[in-house]
């Protein structure tokens, strides 16, 4: 009997004209279970709901920027000379010209611009405390992350390495970077499920404790838990082939996320005596 789980599937959902990828249903799921989260918590705080459309619009445009310019520079920094348009457009312009989409994104590159669009929403257009959206608006983000790395394991990327565990999947479609097609750790169904609980975590304490009043306290647990949660589940998973920052043994995704989980405890501490 096979001790490990099979997954064969490839594709998408038939649109006639184009092909929905499962990863790009997940990214759209995100955004849109993120909308009427912040919807729900504008009502309750009595926030005019007309400023919600101008933050869907810069968090969308936040995370799509951000994440591809921080893959660009972690990951494949030769595009700038290379192949400098298929940075910024969805295409490809060598060896021939094809769309194909934002195919490299990367979270770290996405948190540093939600980060600054945090801070410009709030300033200049919410006009509240940087502290006052980002404790709100991280409880989404968590639920976002879940829903990016089921996508993940739709599409068969970001797979973990070889193991005999119960929890071994068998990565049908694969993609040849990785090597051999043998069982494997499903590191993003380990990711997105602590995403998950993590998410369920932040929205109890927003609802039903005292700590939401903690300036700050949200915004920092979040943070330190979500990079404590990658850092860890890397050492589970197969390194990126193109991959050029690798320091006492540790990879690319787990040196960019001690920073953030550095500055996920500070605020916590900084959280404890503010209160709103």
């Amino acid at each position: 009997m096979l001790n490990y789980f099979v997954w064969d599937f490839e594709g998408g959902i038939d649109l006639g004209l184009i092909n929905l990828r499962f990863y790009s249903l997940m990214f759209m799921l995100s955004f849109v279970f993120s909308f009427y989260i912040m919807k729900n918590i504008f009502v309750k705080e009595n926030v005019d709901l007309k400023i919600l459309d101008k933050l869907f619009f810069w968090s969308f445009f936040a995370t799509i920027f951000g994440a591809r310019i921080g893959h660009v520079l972690f990951y494949d920094i030769h595009l700038f000379k290379e192949d400098f348009l298929s940075v910024f457009l969805p295409i490809r312009t060598k060896p021939t010209f094809q769309f194909t989409g934002f195919s490299g994104l990367a979270s770290h590159g996405a948190t540093i611009a939600f980060l600054f669009m945090i801070y410009f929403f709030s300033s200049k257009i919410l006009k509240r405390n940087f502290f006052w959206l980002a404790d709100r608006i991280v409880i989404p983000i968590s639920l976002s992350a879940f829903f990016i790395r089921l996508g993940n394991f739709f599409n068969s990327e970001i797979i973990g390495k070889p193991t005999d565990s119960a929890f071994a999947v068998l990565f049908k479609n694969q993609s040849s970077d990785y090597g051999k097609i043998v069982p494997r750790h499903p590191s993003q169904l380990y990711e997105g499920v602590l995403y998950l609980i993590l998410f369920f975590v932040l929205l109890y304490i927003y609802y039903r404790t005292e700590l939401r009043n903690k300036v700050g306290f949200i915004f920092g647990l979040f943070l330190s838990s979500l990079w404590l949660i990658r850092f860890l589940v890397e050492f589970t998973k197969e390194g990126q082939t193109n991959e050029y920052i690798n320091i006492f043994s540790l990879n690319t995704g787990q040196i960019l996320s001690i920073p953030f989980f550095i500055i996920g405890l500070i605020t916590l501490f900084y959280s404890i005596d503010n209160k709103v």
